[in-house]
């Protein structure tokens, strides 16, 4: 298997591994597809870690792989990435990308699917499609300018260059940067954290606030009001409640 699933604390840790760059072959596609739909369906899954391992996060798709196809061959193959990216942008719970060295290309786009992103101090971050003649073709021209804005995802995808952990952290493109030895921790602490929330309320907030970009504001906030109204009747409302008129605030231990 080119992607795998280990579950520890409630965290689900899907790793990528296709050494020596986890180069996004088709059948890492697939994989990815696959345990999106399982770290969705797993109720001892309640937060995500995305993590290629100690040297690279993904440095982009086979180019290898990709030069043999034809356009009729890359329709098929643009949409299934598409898809595999969009079922992990989708998963209902929290997800953390644990970014060490390269994330570029469809590397930078699978962190982009994730909720919050912890990168190395070495990381290098990109979208360099341009540099081929292309642009980016699993989901970068749609969910890097929601993330940092037009003009600066403009920048990159229009240069191809490559930025360093701290100029993605100045640009909102990472959401905190650390010693590459600690990447992973640090993002499965947070997990972690996350993890020991309440479940639905998050599926809640997640739903509500990543189709409310993608809608208009009436649409978005008729969902939130669907959603808030609706936690009334989950067990996550009464244990919240119940906790801060006995206990105080923020002592709540969700199940």
């Amino acid at each position: 298997m080119t992607v795998n699933l280990e579950v520890a604390d409630g965290v689900g840790t899907v790793r990528l591994d296709r050494p020596p760059m986890n180069a996004l072959d088709i059948a890492m596609q697939d994989g990815l597809r696959a345990l999106a739909a399982e770290v969705t369906a797993r109720d001892d899954v309640r937060a995500v870690v995305l993590y290629g391992g100690e040297k690279v996060f993904a440095a982009g798709a086979d180019i290898k792989e990709m030069q043999r196809m034809d356009h009729v061959a890359m329709v098929a193959r643009s949409r299934g990435l598409q898809d595999a990216f969009t079922a992990v942008a989708r998963v209902p719970k929290p997800v953390v990308a644990a970014v060490t060295g390269y994330a570029l290309g469809g590397g930078c786009e699978l962190a982009l699917c994730a909720d919050f992103r912890v990168a190395g101090e070495r990381a290098k971050l990109g979208q360099p499609e341009i540099l081929l003649g292309l642009i980016p073709g699993a989901g970068g021209t749609q969910r890097l300018p929601r993330l940092i804005g037009p003009s600066k995802a403009k920048d990159l995808i229009f240069t191809g260059r490559q930025v360093r952990a701290d100029e993605a952290l100045a640009l909102g493109l990472v959401d905190r940067v650390v010693p590459d030895d600690e990447v992973y921790a640090r993002a499965h602490e947070w997990a972690a954290a996350l993890a020991a929330g309440p479940a639905t309320a998050l599926r809640a907030a997640k739903e509500s606030v990543d189709s409310g970009l993608e809608a208009d504001i009436d649409t978005g906030l008729a969902l939130e009001r669907t959603w808030f109204a609706g936690l009334f009747a989950t067990e996550d409302r009464e244990t919240g409640m119940r906790s801060f008129v006995e206990e105080g605030p923020g002592k709540a231990r969700f199940r």
